[in-house]
């Protein structure tokens, strides 16, 4: 039945005869055509479709001011399953999903643009159409005067169906245009607007108009099952029957009892608790009904009598249309068509056979066709068909796995990206048991669906992609596995900043499982890479995939980090990295015989184009500073100063004797004259003669001169750094004469990582961050002042009213916070901001220009400035040295020479070692070294070799040490307790008993 108020129309609309018509109130008439399936009422036609044919009737026309005769539209072989009247015309959809405009001559015409696409759904606007296909893509065409295609700003329109790219991955469940606005919805009841906003009907809170989709985000999360648009307003239905309006209330059509635009989404509060089941927008008015009731509500303009309350009025209040004599129990409200002067109620009777809704999502994958596939009950063509059709589309795919339960995919947002995990786990499971299926599968996502990937997705729902792929890349074989997380990786490289970082966001609200398995994807094909150019494999393509992985790692990297989970640095750890090394060394030694002449060779030139080749790949490397161990990095920096220092730069290799003569006594000034006059090659290695000493400086020298030094920085009277409570050191904030000073300071650092030695200053690990460039935190602030921290920890869990009797303010140490911040109290609220900005203040604020000349030093003194690679605790570690005493690693690792680990002096002298107290065992590393610091590593990347001597007399006679080879040289004592004198007395009365 059909039921229909509003502006006069020819009775019947032709469709029956007038005394077919039945008269209600308020001037309501119903009727039973035969075999109407459909109909839509625009500006100009009313259109119905009955048996697959329309007929159009004129409403208004430009030469006569009466309606015209029904008039059946010549479609040939066309059954049309749908039509959709706009400003001028229509757009009918055909069974096939082929789209035919009609112009206001009523000639149909197949759409151009749309060959091949099968068409699940259109809408038309005053000038302008849409369509969504059945893999997801929206096209539009018309007039884009506001932007209301969706394209851009300086389109200017087109006759013909364009894609709007910008939308491609999201996954559409409707579509609706407007007067010159247009919508869509996503599954996730997400709602995009664009076009003519000038009375706010894009929900956005402005009147400026959009030429590209934006999302309404004051819907987001409110369950968005259906949108509507009038002329200048618009209607969102939620699940529950919750009913939002904005846009042009001139005529009270958004039922706010008001005649104001709304520029957000308000709720209909009369409406409230209804349980609203459909709602559609004229030009000017608004409908909906509520199933359970077969109640129709009407409001805004009823000028025409389309409100159906029988009075030409507008009406800013949704009340009900009177039915009461055109239905009775028997029949339901199926759909509500409401169009300019004119409103229409489709009805059926309950027991009758509907017709097929018109309204269809896209295409996704469910159980049902995943065991079709696998049972393979269709004949292969068919199943190939199918999976072409989901997997070359993204929005298929992002439309899939949906978690509907407790309606959770409705929440989708940057933080929940909506999925069912187990369910996606499942599937993709059935699918890798049959080999044929995921082989096609594979073929149509490398092929079809990663290449024409959109790089700057409009909505977080295009970003479910990143999630999904990687779990059905896992499960296959090395080659394809390689290939498509090969490409994959360059596809989320390509996405704008601003979806990386929502996929970032995504990543870190992973399950932990899913999270390591992203992580062993990457990190499993980054080393396989790594083994191959270790075994000699080369090439441009390996260098450019192995960076697109490793930078993808670094992405997962920074968000393990940022959330503090189970998955720690080890697991980002490539130990195939080691194997590189080693191969270079090879080559490198290789290369070396060769041009040394002593071995012949016809491939000097390959080896060097292979020494370099692995030069890159280091290169590559040092930029990811969590993919070696702490080891493999000092290698590579190792290898990449002797480069450095062997490069053919003129510059490089200016000739200086780079010896730096100091006094012991003397010891900073000496060093502070020879830095200052600027002669110093800080590219070669440093040498140190000690002055009215003999030695030659193999390391040993140099390394007791960085040993020293840190004393006289401490003790310098110009009181640089200061020793805080715990013994840590820092800037000193007052200290603002000379910046020289802390550039100095900076110099020295940085010379002794360059030259492989440590400096025993205290530093908290919160320098090192902030040389990283990475920001200290509170628990830094606990390591340099435990009092301060748990002073500021404590304010971040008092209660509120403690908070406010502390009568703090924004300042520290005298020092405004923030502008006028004496005059800003701290309260709950604002707590948070007062401790990071105190954090600030400590490490960056207070001390700014002390650490930019510091830093700029510390750059100067190490010109390798590949020191970035390492984390901060390892950069800590490299200079300062490490500070685990593993003294029995020590001995394990020692080696003997002229005797060995059972003969009696050498039993004796670990009883005596491991007898003496922890500061005689660091002055002993001290004597043998010239440092007490201990490698990174552990001992055993130092080794201790001890020599036993056979000269004459040996009860008179004092260890020795060569600190450049780390050897001990023990005269063959007597009995242990004359070692044990002897040893004394030489680490703790003699400076010197080195020969080198």
């Amino acid at each position: 039945m059909l039921c229909y108020w509003g502006a006069p129309v020819r009775e019947g609309f032709g469709l029956l005869k007038p005394d077919k018509v039945k008269h209600g109130n308020n001037d309501i008439r119903s009727m039973c055509p035969k075999s109407a399936e459909d109909m839509s009422a625009g500006r100009s036609f009313v259109g119905f479709i009955r048996n697959g044919k329309v007929s159009v009737l004129r409403l208004r026309g430009e030469n006569y001011d009466h309606d015209g005769k029904l008039e059946q539209l010549q479609l040939k072989n066309n059954i049309i399953r749908s039509i959709v009247c706009g400003g001028a015309g229509a757009v009918l959809l055909a069974d096939a999903g082929r789209v035919l405009v009609m112009d206001k001559s009523t000639v149909c015409r197949h759409l151009k643009g749309l060959e091949n696409r099968q068409v699940i759904q259109i809408t038309c606007g005053d000038q302008h159409s849409m369509a969504l296909t059945k893999d997801g893509q929206l096209f539009v065409w018309g007039e884009n005067s506001h932007g209301q295609l969706g394209l851009r700003k300086e389109h200017p329109g087109s006759p013909s169906a364009q894609q709007v790219k910008s939308l491609c991955g999201i996954p559409l469940a409707q579509i609706s245009a407007g007067g010159d606005h247009s919508f869509v919805l996503s599954l996730s009841g997400v709602v995009f607007g664009w076009g003519k906003n000038s009375a706010g009907q894009l929900g956005l809170g402005d009147t400026t108009d959009r030429h590209v989709p934006t999302v309404v985000n004051s819907l987001n999360r409110k369950k968005t099952v259906s949108i509507s648009c009038g002329g200048e307003h618009t209607a969102t239905l939620s699940k529950g029957g919750t009913v939002f309006t904005f846009g042009s209330g001139g005529f009270g059509q958004l039922g706010h009892n008001s005649f104001k635009d709304e520029h957000h989404p308000r709720v209909v509060a009369e409406l409230w608790g209804s349980k609203v089941s459909q709602v559609t927008c004229g030009r000017r008015h608004t409908l909906v009904s509520v199933s359970s009731s077969k109640l129709i509500y009407s409001f805004g303009c009823g000028m025409q009598g389309q409100l159906g309350n029988g009075e030409m009025i507008k009406q800013s209040v949704p009340l009900p249309v009177d039915l009461s004599n055109e239905c009775d129990h028997e029949y339901m409200i199926e759909k509500l068509i409401a169009g300019e002067n004119h409103s229409f109620a489709l009805f059926f009777k309950e027991l009758e056979s509907k017709p097929k809704s018109t309204l269809r999502g896209v295409l996704t994958l469910n159980d049902r066709m995943i065991d079709r596939w696998v049972s393979e009950s269709d004949s292969w063509a068919t199943i190939k068909n199918e999976i072409y059709a989901v997997f070359s589309s993204a929005a298929s795919l992002n439309g899939s796995f949906l978690k509907t339960s407790c309606d959770e995919h409705y929440q989708t947002s940057v933080e929940n990206c909506g999925l069912d995990f187990d369910l996606v786990k499942t599937s993709f499971a059935k699918l890798s048991e049959n080999e044929r299926l995921i082989s096609e599968v594979m073929k149509v996502v490398h092929n079809t669906l990663l290449p024409y990937l959109n790089s700057n997705p409009t909505g977080v729902e295009a970003l479910r992609l990143y999630l999904l792929l990687p779990e059905l890349i896992r499960g296959l074989q090395k080659k394809k596995r390689t290939e498509l997380t090969g490409a994959l990786a360059s596809k989320i490289l390509q996405l704008k900043p601003a979806a990386r970082k929502m996929l970032e966001m995504y990543w870190s609200k992973l399950p932990d499982d899913w999270l390591k398995g992203l992580v062993k994807l990457f990190h499993k094909e980054s080393a396989e890479l790594i083994g191959q150019i270790s075994c000699g494999k080369t090439g441009y393509i390996l260098n450019r995939r192995l960076k697109n992985f490793l930078q993808i790692l670094q992405m997962l990297y920074e968000v393990c980090c940022s959330i503090h989970n189970d998955i720690t640095n080890s697991d980002f750890i490539i130990h195939e990295v080691n194997d590189l090394i080693v191969t270079l060394q090879v080559t490198l030694k290789d290369l070396a015989m060769s041009l040394l002449g002593l071995c012949f060779t016809e491939d000097a030139d390959d080896l060097v184009t292979l020494k370099d080749y692995y030069f890159g790949i280091i290169e590559i490397l040092v930029k990811f500073p969590f993919a070696a161990d702490t080891q493999s990095k000092q290698r590579m920096f190792c290898y990449l100063q002797m480069r450095l220092q062997f490069s053919p730069d003129r510059e490089k290799l200016t000739l200086n004797d780079n010896v730096l003569h100091v006094n012991r006594e003397s010891l900073l000034t000496d060093t502070l004259k020879y830095l200052r006059q600027n002669t110093h090659s800080f590219y070669h290695p440093l040498e140190v003669v000690f002055i009215g000493e003999n030695g030659i400086d193999w390391r040993g020298l140099s390394a007791e001169f960085f040993t020293l030094l840190p004393q006289s920085l401490l003790k310098w009277e110009k009181k640089v750094l200061e020793v805080q409570e715990n013994s840590l050191v820092w800037f000193n904030p007052d200290h603002t004469e000379d910046n020289k000073d802390f550039y100095y300071l900076g110099v020295i650092c940085g010379m002794a990582l360059y030259n492989h030695h440590y400096m025993d200053i205290n530093f908290p690990l919160a320098l090192f961050k902030k040389l990283l460039k990475l920001s200290p935190t509170l628990n830094d602030l606990e390591e340099l002042s435990p009092v301060e921290a748990g002073s500021l920890k404590n304010l971040l869990e008092e209660d509120e009213d403690v908070v406010d009797i502390l009568f703090l303010d924004f300042t520290v140490r005298g020092q405004e916070l923030i502008p006028n911040g004496g005059q800003i109290q701290v309260n709950k609220v604002n707590r948070q901001k007062y401790v990071d900005l105190y954090v600030d203040f400590v490490f960056n604020k207070s001390v700014k220009n002390q650490f930019k000349h510091f830093s700029r030093g510390f750059s100067e003194g190490c010109p390798l400035d590949i020191w970035s690679m390492f984390h901060p605790e390892e950069l800590q570690e490299l200079l300062q040295g490490s500070p685990k005493y593993e003294w029995k690693e020590l001995q394990t690792s020692a080696s003997y020479e002229s005797c060995s680990a059972s003969d009696e002096l050498i039993k004796n002298f670990w009883t005596v070692f491991f007898e003496f107290s922890e500061e005689n065992k660091k002055k002993i590393l001290m004597f043998l070294y010239g440092t007490d610091r201990v490698p990174v590593g552990g001992f055993s990347k130092r080794p201790l070799k001890i020599c036993q001597s056979d000269g004459p007399d040996p009860d008179d006679r004092l260890p020795e040490a060569q600190t450049c080879f780390g050897r001990l040289i023990l005269p063959k004592y007597s009995d242990i307790n004359t070692l044990r004198n002897k040893l004394v007395h030489a680490i703790n009365f003699c400076e010197v008993f080195g020969r080198g």
